[in-house]
Formats: structure tokens, sequence, C-alpha cells
């Protein structure tokens, strides 16, 4: 699943390539409209596929920004509104001139949603397990779990709310490994940059929130942020499908030391395995306690 740094690069190339352009034609795959016939709410969330085509022709990208794991698209059409989109597992977008300069066919063939633009252009999401979500809304207040995102991971408010939020009955019983990954309390750090963060901090990922002292958390959010604006400026971790608007992998998994290896590169011994929050981690069990 793309993480922050990997929804930050994606949105600094969509920037130049849609703002201040008004979408002329919408087209949704038979796929989407299939699944949506059968009962199931494919990638357009609670709006149907003729009224998000209708909402979206003749509307103008004004700016687009990140938040947490979301892509915003401020629109403007008769006023202001909120195309919100989440990219899922295998989410990408494509600014093209035709559909075939899409590079890979895996992600030609799974194409759902085409804006062309006023110069032509098409601006394309193509989606492999349609995991994706997209949304129109008049304001965040439109889909409440945006209101619950932690602040952006960069900042001394973002430390204050991790700590708070850690030191809460909620939290504190929980392994530290599945607290750093709730988007309430630290915003955008997935199964990647976490397994990342607690092997650089040597913290086994099942540690009860509550059990760590505050000097030690406090290092391990300065660390998460850290690796975040690191994957940033790498363009991102390309583990499997993520790709940038060019159809570009990032650079950052080569920066790696700990997801998916199978022996620790500062003692040698042979990585394990646990599952918390249903998600693989994996840690060392000598570096990390």
């Amino acid at each position: 699943m793309p993480e922050l740094p990997e929804v930050e690069g994606v949105v600094r190339l969509i920037r130049p390539a849609v703002e201040g352009r008004t979408v002329q034609e919408v087209t949704v795959s038979e796929t989407v409209r299939e699944s949506k016939a059968g009962g199931k709410d494919a990638i357009l969330k609670r709006i149907t596929e003729d009224a998000f085509i209708e909402e979206m022709t003749g509307a103008t990208f004004r700016s687009v920004e990140r938040r947490s794991k979301y892509i915003y698209f401020m629109m403007e059409k008769e006023g202001p509104f909120l195309f919100i989109n989440h990219l899922g597992m295998t989410g990408a977008w494509f600014h093209v001139e035709a559909l075939d300069g899409i590079r890979e066919e895996k992600f030609r063939r799974h194409v759902h949603i085409v804006f062309t633009l006023d110069d032509g252009s098409l601006f394309v999401y193509s989606d492999i397990r349609r995991f994706g979500e997209m949304r129109l809304l008049q304001d965040e207040s439109g889909y409440p779990p945006l209101l619950l995102m932690a602040p952006e991971p960069f900042g001394e408010d973002a430390l204050h709310h991790f700590l708070d939020m850690s030191n809460r009955p909620k939290y504190a019983r929980k392994p530290i490994k599945e607290v750093i990954m709730d988007g309430q309390v630290i915003s955008g750090c997935g199964n990647i940059y976490a397994t990342e963060a607690l092997f650089r901090e040597k913290i086994r990922p099942d540690r009860q929130a509550g059990d760590l002292p505050e000097e030690q958390k406090t290092a391990l959010f300065r660390t998460v942020s850290s690796i975040l604006a690191e994957s940033i400026e790498a363009g991102g971790s390309t583990i499997s499908d993520y790709r940038n608007i060019n159809g570009e992998s990032g650079s950052m998994q080569h920066r790696l030391k700990m997801y998916g290896k199978k022996q620790c590169p500062d003692c040698g011994a042979e990585t394990e395995k646990m599952t918390i929050g249903g998600r693989t981690s994996v840690f060392c069990p000598s570096c990390q306690k």
C-alpha cells in the first residue's frame, strides 16, 4: 500500500499536470459499473457512476494537496468542492496523451477512471485490485474519518499529539507497532516505515506502547518522521505496484534495512516474523528488545 512518502511523490507530480485544468469528459470503466450494479461500492464511494461523471465534467482542478495518505483535489464548478482519493493497495495516476502512453500492461488493463482535460491530455486512474477510493464532498465533514487524522508528522504539534495519544488507555496496552501505524496517532506511517523505525530504535514491534518511557517514544517518533522525510526525497518505496504519474518507481526500498529482510544487517542474526494489527512484522530478535 502506498504510504505517506509515495502519496507525496504522486501529489508533487500531479500539481503541474492538472492544476488550472478543466475536465472536458469523464469515462468510468465497465468493470466499475458492473461491480456497482452488483452491489459493491467499487472505487466511487456513495455516488453513482453517472452522478460522478456529471459532477466532475466541467469542474476545474484548483489545487492538489496531500493529507496523510489521501490526495485532496480542490475543485471548482459553480462553487468549490473536494474530490478525495485514497490509492488503496494498487491505485496509480497517470498523465498521458493516450492510454497506450501507460507503459506497463498491468496498469493499462486496469484503467477505471479517465478524465479528458481541456488541453486534450488524459488524467488516468488505474487500480489493479480496486481497493482505492474516490469521494466527492463539500468539505471534510462529509467524511468524518478525515477529521480524526493525526497532524502531519513533521512538526512539534505532531509529537505532542503522539505522546498524548500513546498514553491513553485505548493505545497504551497495544503493541507499539500497531500504535504508530494508526493514522489517528501518527499520520501516514504504514507497515514499511514502522518496521524500519522500530529497527533503527531497537524496539521490538510487540512491546506495549505504555511500557516505553517518554524519552524512547520521543526518539521513535523523530525517527518515524525522519524516515518519512528521507523516503519523500527518494521518491518513495516501490515494493510491488507503486508508481508515480510518470510510471516511475521510487528508490527508498534500496535503503531499507529490516523490511522484508531475512538477516539482520547489524548483527547477522536470522530475522523473525509476527503478525501485528493484521500486518506481518519483521524484526531482529537479538537487536530489538
